[in-house]
């Protein structure tokens, strides 16, 4: 008896030391992955800077606040593509977020029957499958002729409006922006339900058992518990917004210039560099180069706004 009961102690000591060679095998594997990722970002973020380094000793910072664009007398702005991919993504996500939390309120609360939402889910899913060039051929046959017709509105009723100013020409700023806010749709829903199915059920319950409604328990109790994925999800839209290239090329217009009004043509650093790299030489790629490092410091601001949004809102 007393044989056995030693063997017992000593396999459970060994495996328990077993087990804390693999915790610590676990962590280091971790930290090793951390650090790769951390190092590759550093690497890119270093050879991205040496590649525009003559366009950024040339040019300085008024490369981000002037306009000319002229590969001939090697003149280079970015602030019209700065402005278009700013706006575009502010236009997508205006549109995006009510309709994104919106279908995530659906999707997570028993207001349809379950395998309707496991359809909605699905169909949610498949969006973020599709490829950007399909939808930037969907928005160039249905798009562009929808919107040119409600631009032709806009402008014959509100052109006192400055968004509506400038008569729609076919593709510009309120095409490119409505696509960014379909082609984000599914991340602000996936992200937002998860947020808000993983909610305890106890607050729920809590929040009925004391008389609230049902819409004032998701408004009071369920939407603010998971707002910090909900603005993890908004953050990580707008990321994804100012970063589409293929899309939003076929559908802005792609015209080097700043216009208020959102029915007119415009451009975005993605666009920029998606049409002028197949044919850059000398200077010209180092600018784009440049152009490419602001959008990279650009989506780099976005999500280290978003931690800090959500760490504060975690703290309250």
């Amino acid at each position: 008896m007393a044989t056995n009961f030693a063997q017992t102690s000593l396999a459970m000591k060994s495996r328990s030391e077993t087990d804390r060679n693999i915790d610590r095998s676990f962590i280091w594997l971790t930290r090793i992955f951390a650090l790769a990722i951390a190092a590759t970002l550093l690497w890119i973020s270093l050879q991205v800077t040496n590649e525009a380094w003559p366009a950024i000793q040339k040019f300085g910072i008024s490369f981000l606040v002037t306009s000319s664009w002229n590969p001939v007398n090697d003149e280079y702005g970015v602030l019209p593509a700065i402005y278009g991919t700013l706006v575009s993504s502010l236009i997508g996500l205006i549109l995006a977020v009510p309709i994104g939390v919106g279908t995530a309120i659906l999707l997570s609360e028993d207001f349809l029957p379950s395998q309707v939402r496991l359809v909605l889910v699905f169909l949610v899913e498949l969006l973020a499958a599709i490829p950007s060039v399909v939808y930037g051929v969907w928005g160039i046959f249905v798009l562009i002729p929808i919107l040119t017709n409600l631009g032709k509105w806009l402008h014959s009723y509100l052109r006192w409006i400055p968004i509506f100013s400038s008569a729609p020409t076919g593709p510009g700023m309120l095409p490119a922006g409505v696509i960014l806010a379909i082609m984000i749709l599914p991340i602000i829903t996936a992200i937002s339900r998860d947020a808000l199915i993983s909610v305890p059920s106890s607050l729920r319950q809590a929040a009925l058992g004391i008389g609230a409604t049902r819409w004032e328990t998701i408004f009071q109790v369920i939407i603010p518990a998971a707002f910090s994925g909900i603005v993890s999800a908004v953050m990580l839209a707008l990321g994804r917004a100012m970063g589409e290239t293929m899309a939003v090329t076929m559908l802005i217009g792609n015209a080097n210039n700043i216009n208020i009004s959102f029915l007119a043509p415009s451009n975005t650093i993605s666009s920029l560099l998606a049409n002028q790299f197949p044919e850059a030489s000398g200077l010209q790629v180092a600018a784009l180069m440049y152009a490419a490092l602001v959008l990279f410091v650009l989506t780099m601001i976005v999500n280290i706004l978003a931690e800090f949004i959500v760490a504060r809102v975690q703290r309250l």
